[in-house]
């Protein structure tokens, strides 16, 4: 059975509510067809409580629920001709089609151009792993920079409040809960804040002044169970982030002298 606790966080469903995403989600090949009124019949239910699921969710119909849910239920189509080069193979185009160099530009500029105010580094679970070394690689490049996890006390943020001028945070599915609370705090006292996440809506993609999409083949695996490139192709696009900033940083260099 697949997960749906990231799907509902934060949502105040009802049980029927919680009922119903979790049979769309298990009939996602057939609802479309089936319908709002024989949906609701199979789960004892009015049309009228799946119409107000969609707008609990943030959708505008059930409709729009059932295009949007699609694809954290369907694996992203993998080309069928050789399924060990595919699974390795990485271009410049699983990046620069959800990204874009003014997004690199930009956190070079608000995150690693910053010299007294400190770069605050926040993840849990799996994530927490990957932010550990973008927190090694920012101290070697004399970034000051505080790393946190779901395991830290919360007065680790808060306590540094006045000194952070920038934080970054890592969610694979967008929606970590405790991870919205650390942005919602930074934007009551106008911290940049960054986020990396899977590439299609989340609220904490939302919340952040920038986003970085990174693929996530396998939408809806919160355990991290199944084989998926997306904590390496975080970690590769942050490197291709770190080439961008010490290039403009020895090109200016070079002009200087």
């Amino acid at each position: 059975m697949i997960d749906i606790s990231k799907i509902i966080q934060g949502k105040n469903l009802s049980e029927i509510d919680v009922q119903l995403v979790q049979y769309i989600i298990d009939n996602i090949d057939t609802v479309l067809q089936m319908g709002v009124r024989k949906i609701a019949k199979e789960n004892f239910t009015s049309p009228a409580t799946v119409i107000r699921l969609s707008k609990k969710l943030g959708y505008t119909g059930f409709v729009d629920m059932y295009y949007q849910i699609l694809p954290l239920v369907k694996k992203a189509d993998i080309p069928k001709s050789d399924a060990t080069e595919d699974f390795f193979e990485i271009n410049q185009w699983d990046y620069m089609t959800h990204n874009s160099m003014e997004e690199i530009d930009l956190f070079i500029q608000k995150v690693l151009n910053l010299q007294q105010r400190y770069i605050f580094i926040y993840a849990t679970g799996f994530s927490a792993i990957v932010a550990e070394y973008l927190y090694k690689k920012l101290l070697v490049l004399g970034r000051k920079t505080i790393l946190a996890s779901g395991t830290d006390s919360i007065g680790v943020f808060e306590n540094n409040l006045e000194d952070i001028g920038a934080l970054v945070v890592i969610s694979k599915s967008g929606e970590t809960q405790m991870v919205v609370e650390k942005l919602l705090a930074a934007k009551e006292h106008h911290i940049f804040t960054v986020s990396f996440t899977k590439e299609t809506h989340n609220r904490i993609a939302e919340l952040s002044d920038l986003n970085f999409k990174i693929i996530d083949h396998n939408k809806l695996d919160d355990r991290n169970m199944l084989p998926n490139s997306f904590f390496p192709r975080l970690t590769l696009l942050f490197e291709f982030i770190v080439k961008q900033y010490l290039e403009t940083f020895i090109a200016k260099k070079d002009s200087v002298e």
